[in-house]
């Protein structure tokens, strides 16, 4: 092992330093864990995210790639040292213009831009987007970061940054800094790997590289022995519980630490734990272990074949699961059609490519388990943890740290369990950060899918009848399988009438990935193939694409093909409305080029979508806490995981107006499985709504409680002063409370309440009748291209979106939501494709860069839906639904052919066009 140190002094944000490092050893690992500047982030350890980006002599560089031995005498600065003790402009930009979501990428692309406005103070657009090219982020789409660098010159001279804050009563609609956005833009953010305990022992992961593989152990005990710095080895032997978790759990099948046989390849068969100056040099390739490969079925059409392996014995024909909705009489609908048109689609494996990959640390607190790591959903973390570790609930504690990007894959276990048995067999604390490597290898991915659709219509357009068949690879173990295999069929129709209709879905088990959950559980793919062949339906009829869907907009008081009947807040009607005066204008632009044009043609496209917020026809309770202190404060316990896309503002928000205090007067005491309650996972657009109005009512509760102590009635107002006084106004008279003269609770709190909601929803029956959500998100967006008839190249020209969101909580988060989630759908319409053992780093596996995302206009659209808090709907899920169909459309539009496998690479393209030229 390599142990040569030597003394290197240089300089960090103005301080002279010396270290004892060997000389290859990277800046970034020597800036994290000797210096204690965890702003700045690793993402990749490869130089192409672009989240550890430093300044060295004022030009950007990865300190990932800087070896240690190139540092000597240089001037290295880093987030930490942007603004001194006040916020830099561009630091202030970023938060006024909520540029910062999770944060993870935050601190390289301030650093960059840092370097750009130094040369430039007023840089063009295409100046930023050369700038930050190499920096990538997954939440923000881009747009909210090109506008803050762009318009960072008005907080100069002196740096200035106005919170916004809302009056009482004021907070709903309003968009102030988000609460938690200080940390981000100044690096001072804990992310999973950033408070690793400086005694803590590294855990290293020994991982199948095989799809499906037997496997053996050699002498383990001679290993540890002949290795200086390793303390122990780990194997599903040491399992103390049940070796089986899973987010759903009648379907709980995936073992922390496979015990014989491997089920895809990257799946954990044994623990290294040992000392951190070890773990830098350790060649895991000399772990005693014996490989034997085993056929493997990658795709469901080899799964499902005759004499087909089972990937679990208990599933015959390795079906999981499988969802139905039916409802009228489909085939006799499309038989009497005036027109059908039938379609195929297939998708492929994405990534969910957040930029921080899990990290965490785990700690014997007396005999209580402590974890803190990244996580989507700290309770289930919780709960499966105990139970493999053998532990009683209350004896484990999972404490959330800030989470760089989930969309659904962190709500899975991951290193929460291997970590946990190290901790718990060693008494030491252990600390694990996954390599992105082995984040995109191990963890789950959004559904493949190959579907099929027919649809039919009178000759004016109207919907008769619909029949969708989908089958969805989800790979080696359960996770969310039964979920997306239910929630398709409720959505494969749009947010369309459709008398007759029959959908089925099913999960089918291979030795790909594990697919779980990501932005959207299956109804992105399912849109994809009903929203391509209704623009094929309307071509056929030789009517306008924009109006065949308002023809069959779902409105208040129409039924779904579940049978539900929805009588208020059905908003996507108004969304299509929204767009239409951008799609005549679209139209007649792109007719005016085409016909001037031969080698590039422009395209139009246009999708809706709708989403189910919540969890499908199933308990999805929230609860919150809510109380003052005697400091005269509200202390919101909010146990909803906010990984970037704003819960802890805007559940807040909710509170704020709903007891009548200003937002001001707000703390927040962040998710602790051992404090707060239980918010549920952040999933299925479910905090704003669930969450939120579980505060609402918490908020109503806390503001009777207090009432009634003062004796006044309802319509009495709040206000809290500092020193602990707590006035209450009513009729021109004023009483005072002091605060600090009252009995506290067990949290420290004067006054409280706590209230759960839970979304009133149905059973779905054997044909999928019911209710299955209380609320609907709708959302249509028109995607504007141009493609590279020779190439096959498509270039983004503009994206238009209409999202019914029922209130916009904080509308400039909403906008966020919207432009990310349209980043992620460029990815999946045209570039993302994760193939196992190919596309296992963020060079190979492409995600849309700054230059990527074209220009964006948001239209918010309101229409208030009474069971959401202040009428507001979920967001996060649907902003994402109708961007790949849309440009799909556009393409079609341009080129003259349907493209029905994504991505749509430039091969693909090319392929279609010369196949339409035959």
């Amino acid at each position: 092992m390599k142990t040569d140190r030597a003394p290197i002094s240089f300089t960090v944000n103005g301080a002279s330093v010396s270290v004892s490092a060997a000389p290859m050893r990277r800046l970034s690992s020597v800036l994290r864990d000797d210096l204690r500047l965890t702003g700045t982030k690793v993402g990749c350890d490869a130089g192409d995210c672009g989240a550890c980006t430093v300044l060295l002599g004022g030009e950007p560089v990865c300190a990932c790639l800087l070896p240690m031995a190139s540092v000597e005498g240089a001037s290295i600065r880093t987030v930490e040292g942007l603004g001194g003790r006040d916020l830099s402009a561009l630091q202030a930009s970023f938060l006024a213009h909520g540029a910062a979501q999770c944060g993870f990428c935050t601190p390289g692309l301030l650093v960059t831009a840092t370097a750009l406005l130094e040369r430039e103070p007023r840089p063009s657009e295409q100046q930023v987007q050369d700038a930050l090219g190499g920096v990538l982020c997954r939440c923000t789409g881009y747009r909210k970061i090109v506008e803050a660098v762009m318009e960072a010159w008005h907080f100069m001279l002196p740096p200035s940054l106005d919170f916004r804050m809302p009056p009482a009563g004021s907070a709903v609609g309003a968009s102030p800094i988000r609460l938690d956005g200080i940390p981000k833009v100044i690096g001072s953010e804990r992310f999973g790997g950033d408070s690793f305990p400086a005694d803590a022992l590294s855990v290293l992961v020994i991982r199948s590289p095989h799809h499906r593989a037997a496997f053996s152990f050699g002498d383990l005990d001679a290993y540890v022995a002949g290795n200086a710095g390793i303390v122990a080895v780990f194997t599903a032997g040491d399992i103390p519980g049940i070796n089986s978790f899973g987010v759903i759990p009648p379907f709980a099948d995936q073992p922390a630490l496979a015990e014989s046989e491997t089920r895809f390849r990257g799946e954990a068969v044994a623990l290294v734990a040992c000392e951190g100056w070890a773990a830098r040099d350790l060649d895991v390739t000399s772990f005693p272990i014996t490989w034997r490969e085993l056929p493997a079925a990658l795709e469901p059409a080899t799964s499902q074949a005759q004499g087909a392996v089972l990937v679990h014995a208990n599933r015959p024909d390795n079906l999981l699961t499988r969802g139905l909705v039916e409802r009228g009489e489909p085939e006799s609908a499309l038989a009497q059609a005036a027109c059908v048109v039938s379609s195929s689609m297939q998708t492929s494996y994405v990534e969910h490519a957040y930029i921080e990959p899990e990290a965490g640390y785990a700690l014997m607190d007396s005999d209580t388990l402590t974890i803190a790591a990244c996580t989507q959903a700290p309770h289930l973390d919780r709960d499966d943890t105990a139970r493999i570790l053998g532990l009683a609930v209350e004896k484990v504690r999972i404490l959330p740290t800030a989470t760089g990007g989930g969309f659904g894959s962190k709500i899975d276990v991951s290193l929460q369990p291997l970590i946990g048995l190290v901790a718990l067999k060693t008494g030491r604390p252990a600390a694990l950060a996954y390599s992105r490597t082995e984040s995109m290898a191990s963890t789950t991915k959004r559904h493949p899918a190959a579907m099929k659709a027919t649809i039919g219509a009178n000759a004016d357009g109207t919907i008769r009848g619909m029949v969708f068949d989908g089958e969805f690879n989800t790979g080696a173990y359960a996770s969310f399988g039964p979920t997306v295999a239910n929630r398709v069929p409720v959505h494969a129709s749009g947010p369309y009438a459709t008398p007759h209709y029959r959908a089925i879905a099913r999960a089918i088990h291979t030795n790909g990935p594990v697919s779980g959950a990501f932005r959207g559980f299956g109804v992105p793919q399912a849109t994809l193939m009903q929203e391509t062949l209704l623009d094929q339906l309307a071509d056929k009829l030789g009517l306008d694409r924009l109006q065949i869907r308002l023809k069959n907009a779902l409105r208040n008081g129409s039924e779904t093909v579940t049978g539900q009947r929805l009588d208020t807040g059905v908003g996507i009607g108004d969304c299509l409305e929204a767009l239409s005066l951008r799609w005549t204008r679209a139209l007649a632009e792109a007719d005016a080029f085409n016909a001037a044009n031969g080698k590039f043609k422009r395209g139009v496209g246009i999708a809706s979508c709708w989403y189910g917020c919540g969890n499908t026809s199933l308990p999805n309770p929230s609860t919150i806490k809510l109380g003052i202190s005697p400091e005269g404060k509200v202390v919101l316990h909010q146990g909803a995981v906010d990984i970037g896309q704003g819960a802890n503002t805007v559940i807040a928000q909710i509170a704020a107006d709903a007891l009548g205090l200003p937002l001001g007067d707000f703390v927040l005491r962040s998710a602790d499985t051992a404090v707060t309650p239980d918010a549920g996972k952040t999933s299925a657009s479910r905090q704003t709504y669930v969450s939120g109005k579980a505060a609402e009512k918490s908020a109503k509760a806390l503001r009777d409680g207090i009432l009634r102590f003062a004796n006044v009635s309802a319509k009495a107002s709040l206000q809290l002063l500092p020193g602990g006084l707590l006035l209450v106004h009513e009729g021109g008279e004023r009483r005072r409370i002091d605060l600090t003269l009252l009995e506290v609770d067990k949290d420290g709190l004067v006054f409280a309440a706590e209230e759960s909601y839970d979304p009133p929803t149905t059973t779905l029956d054997a044909k999928g009748q019911g209710k299955p959500y209380a609320v609907y998100g709708y959302g249509a967006q028109i995607a504007e291209l141009e493609v590279d008839m020779r190439l096959g190249t498509v270039k983004l020209i503009k994206i238009t979106a209409a999202h019914d969101v029922g209130r916009a909580i904080n509308p400039l988060l909403a906008e966020g939501q919207i432009e990310g989630g349209i980043a992620q759908g460029i990815g999946m319409a045209l570039m993302e494709e994760y193939i196992p053992g190919r596309t296992e780093n963020l060079h190979d596996y492409l995600i849309p860069t700054i230059g990527d995302v074209p220009p964006i206009e948001t239209i918010l659209v309101e229409v208030p839906d009474p069971e959401g808090p202040f009428g507001a709907k979920g967001l996060g899920e649907h902003v994402l639904i109708p961007t790949a169909p849309a440009i799909l459309n556009a393409i079609r539009h341009a080129i003259g052919v349907a493209i029905t496998k994504v991505p749509a690479t430039p091969s693909r393209i090319l392929a279609a066009i010369e196949e339409a030229r035959r």
